[in-house]
């Protein structure tokens, strides 16, 4: 008999990832979506799989739609993908933020607890949790938290409730504190996106600029394909854990934008990028990198796509977008 996987937020850039995966080892897959929305399938389109999803109503806010869902479904895994994902407007979004990234993710557990405590949980916790913590300039599962943001702090609650629903009940719970990762499909409000977008609507004559903050910060890239494998690896383990997810390899804002330029073939990115004083953040994150030993070691997880590859990637699909706006 197939698995069963639920996939909360499988809209984002996440879910279409981790359901194809899923799909091609032959999972039922279902994709929660919350009542009264109107959903977007476009990052499911993208892959080609919306029709192979079986989708079902619920809402992280509310608790006994989740624990229905549950009950419902009864599924043989659980990936928590859903969030308000955007870093830079939980300072705007704040009790939005703390309900859907921290006690949604109560809500979930909870549920699981009552209705179906034999299945595997996987927790989408990130590195924005570490935010000044560091060790000897990686990040790693021993790496104090200390987060700068309300979607930090949020998943930090979230986190170590999903610890303790381990430690507590014994249900099999994990965590993967995964570090930035991006695709054709991240949603435009995020900087890689709106690097590679802007530099196709630059090439193709549909914008002049990019306005930008901060470009000296650093992160640790990686593709969203490869981390969904992460993802699935954790719950085939006999043992439920945490584990750090990442290149190991980290690049400045500047370093994208030089790449994403480069590959739009676009002459010197410096007249067309615009720094903008409203995507500075109050508190900012200047350095992350991981140091994903533990991944490696136990699921035996590498990833495959390079930084370059990742840009070369992104504008690439960006670039056929812009270029069909022009027909």
């Amino acid at each position: 008999m197939a698995k069963t996987a639920l996939i909360t937020g499988i809209l984002g850039q996440d879910g279409p990832y981790l359901s194809k995966l899923l799909l091609a080892k032959g999972y039922k897959v279902y994709g929660m979506i919350r009542r009264y929305s109107n959903p977007n399938f476009e990052t499911l389109d993208y892959l080609e799989i919306t029709d192979k999803i079986e989708f079902i109503e619920g809402d992280m806010g509310d608790e006994s739609s989740l624990m229905n869902v549950v009950r419902t479904v009864r599924p043989d895994e659980v990936y928590n993908l859903a969030a308000q994902s955007f870093v830079g407007d939980s300072w705007q979004m704040a009790k939005l933020t703390t309900e859907v990234n921290a006690l949604g993710v109560l809500y979930l557990l909870n549920s699981l607890k009552i209705f179906s405590p034999t299945t595997k949980f996987y927790q989408a916790s990130t590195s924005e949790m570490f935010g000044l913590g560091n060790t000897h300039g990686y990040q790693d599962e021993k790496t104090s938290f200390h987060p700068r943001s309300p979607y930090g702090i949020a998943k930090v609650y979230a986190h170590w409730m999903t610890v303790n629903f381990r430690e507590s009940y014994g249900l099999f719970t994990a965590s993967g504190i995964l570090f930035n990762h991006e695709s054709p499909v991240r949603g435009k409000q995020f900087v890689t996106r709106k690097i590679t977008d802007g530099a196709a609507r630059i090439k193709y004559g549909l914008a002049k600029k990019i306005n930008l903050g901060n470009l000296d910060a650093k992160r640790d890239w990686g593709f969203a394909g490869d981390y969904a494998e992460a993802m699935y690896l954790m719950l085939q383990q006999d043992k439920a854990d945490d584990y750090v997810i990442g290149t190991g390899q980290n690049h400045s804002v500047k370093e994208f934008v030089e790449l994403a330029f480069k590959y739009a073939e676009i002459p010197d990115w410096k007249k067309y990028i615009v720094i903008d004083p409203r995507f500075k953040r109050p508190a900012e994150v200047y350095e992350l990198k991981a140091k994903p030993e533990k991944a490696l070691k136990i699921l035996g997880w590498r990833p495959k796509v390079t930084f370059a590859e990742l840009v070369k990637m992104m504008v690439k699909a960006d670039m056929k977008r812009v270029k069909t706006l022009l027909v």
